[in-house]
């Protein structure tokens, strides 16, 4: 597929991980569910151990999002920034310093609080107010690029702290509100766009785009590269590259995950059904195998999925059915740790850790 034309409709999406819980969600199971590695093929072992474990590292989060890892300079540890959507920041978190602000108002730099930003209750029973940033990534000179959920935009940090506006508008139009972002090795920035960002949000009047949809962005270009137009409970969410940036992948419906073809000028083409599972953020390791958060079958999990589209398995999230139930779900991964074998989700309220047997893919470095 290139150029503005309409994701094939088996392809659309459902936006989960900014909280936009539409439709028939399924029913959560009763009862709590433990924490628990998933093996469903041998070949899951060199991945992740069977008795991996798993560290909380924060768990009074408002709604956690977009985990990046920043590498180690001038002498200094690599440490991880992940955004809280409900909090409108960006928090740094380190094994040596532990817990950070890193950045105020990173998604919404306006004042005008009551007009903005879509209402959740992701993972929970508590309304959560989508108020700040939420996927992050770096670009190939290791700068900062967030996706501004409530700002509409998507925007570069440069070294000195200035915010550069990469896209805003696709025709004139205003973005709703961009949600998740993958950045290639040349430069070229592919991310989704949703309603997150508006109050009221399929319904919002500061509504300027129809539809919600994916997009790239190059040499100060913005391309449409598939849409919902014509199906209205349907959102792109999660978004990512290969290892060899030969494929897109983005997260569909309530458990379904599309590969594309990347062109020779960045635009994809081709779409398939790579597997039946992922509805939210998106990473792949080293070796091409995908991790994809999951929250469309009563369970959080990281769903993990080979280059051939075999699933191996699963990190299942724990649940507690005591009230007041602590809201745990699977919003987005990031790898990191000096080696790449670290493993950051972010769950809603929570910031989890797990250690792998492989590597993932760092953005911003040479892996």
């Amino acid at each position: 597929m290139t150029g503005t034309k309409m994701l094939p409709a088996c392809a659309l999406i459902v936006l989960l991980g900014a909280g936009l819980m539409r439709a028939q969600q399924p029913a959560p199971p009763a009862g709590d569910v433990p924490f628990k590695i998933v093996r469903l093929d041998p070949a899951l072992d060199a991945i992740i151990s069977p008795d991996a474990k798993l560290e909380t590292l924060g768990d009074t989060f408002g709604l956690a999002e977009g985990p990046v890892w920043m590498p180690a300079q001038n002498g200094q540890d690599g440490f991880l920034l992940f955004s809280d959507i409900a909090a409108n920041l960006i928090y740094r978190w380190s094994k040596d310093r532990g817990l950070s602000v890193f950045m105020e108002k990173a998604g919404y730099t306006g004042k005008d609080t009551l007009n903005v930003g879509q209402q959740t209750t992701t993972g929970g029973r508590i309304a959560i107010l989508l108020i700040g940033p939420n996927a992050l990534t770096l670009d190939p000179q290791q700068r900062l690029v967030i996706c501004a959920m409530t700002d509409r935009n998507v925007v570069r940090i440069e070294k000195d702290g200035t915010r550069t506006v990469l896209a805003d508008r696709y025709q004139g139009k205003r973005f709703s509100g961009p949600n998740d972002i993958a950045v290639k090795s040349d430069g070229a920035v592919y991310f989704t766009d949703s309603v997150g960002g508006l109050r009221g949000g399929d319904d919002s009047p500061q509504r300027e785009l129809p539809y919600n949809g994916f997009y790239l962005v190059k040499d100060g270009k913005v391309t449409l590269l598939g849409n919902d137009e014509g199906h209205p409970a349907d959102f792109p969410n999660g978004i990512g590259l290969s290892p060899d940036e030969k494929h897109l992948y983005v997260t569909a419906g309530f458990g379904k995950t599309f590969r594309y073809d990347v062109q020779a000028d960045d635009t994809v083409a081709n779409g398939k059904l790579f597997v039946e599972t992922g509805n939210d953020g998106l990473k792949v390791d080293r070796k091409g195998n995908l991790f994809s958060s999951n929250n469309a079958r009563g369970v959080a999990e990281i769903s993990i999925t080979s280059p051939e589209g075999k699933r191996l398995g699963a990190i299942q999230m724990p649940r507690v059915a005591a009230e007041p139930r602590p809201r745990i779900c699977a919003t987005n991964i990031g790898f990191g740790d000096a080696d790449g074998q670290g493993l950051y989700i972010t769950g809603c309220s929570g910031l989890f850790h797990i250690r792998l047997n492989a590597p993932g893919i760092l953005p911003g470095q040479k892996n």
